[in-house]
């Protein structure tokens, strides 16, 4: 078998066979395969796609290429949730606590941020002594004892993701459906939960732009999980404006905590509450409408707000910080961006107000670059409400002065004022299962 003939195969449109997907995974991560054939591949398979079973063999072979996660020594059903990313994302803070306060077990894998979307590690070290990086002996230990836990990914999960990423990031071939989707899913399966529910984005700070992509996605991503034995659902939310009102760390952070005391912004309650029902019925908790009783209940009665300081404390965390959230980090300078104009907020430009938060230190341009915990922004005003000139659209705070001007000038040109009250703007788009899609 030559790689050769691979590209060759590809570059026609042809289908790959097992064996030769197999091959050419092997082949990249041994390293015989080098660099320059498989940007070709790549490049082929962005103009001619994959079949899903294509995809969902080279997602197998890439979530075989490191350790593969034996979740077993966990009683129960596990359940995990993955975002395609975007800002103000913070639903996992949310999300594990209810559904381990509901008595299924969550052992997430999360990343940190990169660019203009922020990480669920990031925001969990905004707690003093918060401690990501354990070993997989007190993993298990956390997560049997309290519910959940959140790590980071381990040095040796998917390997072949890794250089298959760095490739795609140099080559131009990074927005290719199959190749987000196995890039994704591969991290899913060998992270090892029973129970997977996809959170794929669609807007402007999201990753797709478009419904019609981002369902796609979602089909492919959800065909792979249920090809590996796994129940899967995607739900298709909206990030063409930013969720909730706080963006950055220690903010996001508190923001998630007044929701888990049943108060905070309405959208981001809704899309966690659907979310975590969603989570809850993959594990097989009930109906969906009765694994929506159990997210809500955990709110009101505070179980949800416990199981995260439980958690919180048992990887090392002040769990008073949880109960008194006003203490976590907030930066020395602040500004307030006010209206130029009176009128309606008719668009908010999600990325470009994520990218606002990079400029003040609660984001990453650079994967080695510290971020600042207390830096970000405060929305005080978003899509379809009223604004009079001179009213404070949001409030900046960095720890230098200087970052405050370069962060208002790119959170200004994300604000469009009109004189027209915008129509509302859907939270969840659709639903998406095995048995297919379903549109809201």
């Amino acid at each position: 078998m030559r790689m050769y003939d691979l590209i060759e195969k590809k570059k026609h449109g042809e289908a790959l066979s097992g064996d030769e997907i197999a091959y050419m995974i092997r082949g990249f991560v041994s390293g015989e395969i080098p660099d320059y054939q498989m940007a070709a591949m790549l490049m082929a398979v962005y103009f001619q796609g994959m079949t899903d079973e294509e995809t969902a063999k080279m997602t197998m072979e890439m979530a075989a290429s490191g350790d593969m996660v034996d979740l077993s020594p966990i009683a129960g059903v596990k359940a995990d949730k993955h975002s395609t990313g975007g800002v103000g994302d913070k639903t996992t803070l949310v999300i594990v606590p209810i559904v381990a306060a509901n008595g299924v077990k969550v052992a997430k894998m999360s990343g940190r941020g990169l660019g203009h979307t922020g990480g669920t590690i990031d925001k969990l070290e905004s707690i003093p002594g918060f401690h990501t990086a354990i070993s997989q002996e007190d993993f298990f230990r956390i997560v049997n004892e309290t519910g959940a836990a959140v790590v980071g990914q381990t040095g040796n999960l998917v390997p072949a993701d890794k250089k298959l990423y760095a490739l795609r990031d140099v080559t131009a071939t990074v927005d290719s459906i199959p190749l987000i989707a196995s890039s994704i899913m591969s991290k899913k399966i060998a992270a090892g939960s029973n129970a997977i529910v996809l959170d794929v984005k669609t807007g402007s700070g999201a990753f797709m732009k478009t419904l019609e992509d981002s369902i796609l996605l979602a089909e492919k991503m959800v065909a792979i999980g249920t090809h590996a034995g796994r129940s899967c659902c995607a739900l298709i939310t909206d990030m063409d404006v930013p969720l909730g009102h706080a963006v950055g760390n220690a903010l996001e952070l508190q923001e998630a905590i007044e929701i888990l005391r049943g108060q905070g912004p309405e959208d981001l309650k809704e899309v966690c509450l659907s979310l975590a029902a969603n989570m809850l019925f993959m594990a097989g908790k009930g109906t969906l409408e009765e694994c929506r009783e159990l997210a809500e209940t955990s709110l009101e009665n505070g179980t949800a707000l416990t199981a995260l300081k439980t958690m919180a404390e048992s990887q090392g965390g002040d769990g008073s910080y949880i109960l008194h959230p006003e203490k976590l980090t907030r930066a020395p300078f602040s500004m307030e961006v006010k209206a130029h104009e009176t009128g309606f907020i008719t668009h908010m430009d999600a990325e470009a107000i994520g990218i606002a938060s990079v400029c003040l230190g609660a984001g990453r341009s650079r994967k080695d670059e510290a971020i600042d915990y207390g830096a970000g922004i405060l929305l005080k005003k978003k899509y379809r409400e009223k604004v009079e000139k001179g009213e404070t659209l949001a409030v900046l705070y960095a720890s230098r002065k200087d970052l405050l001007e370069e962060g208002a000038k790119k959170l200004m040109a994300a604000y469009k004022i009109g004189q027209e009250e915008p129509p509302v703007r859907k939270l969840v788009y659709a639903r998406v299962t095995k048995d297919g899609s379903e549109r809201f």
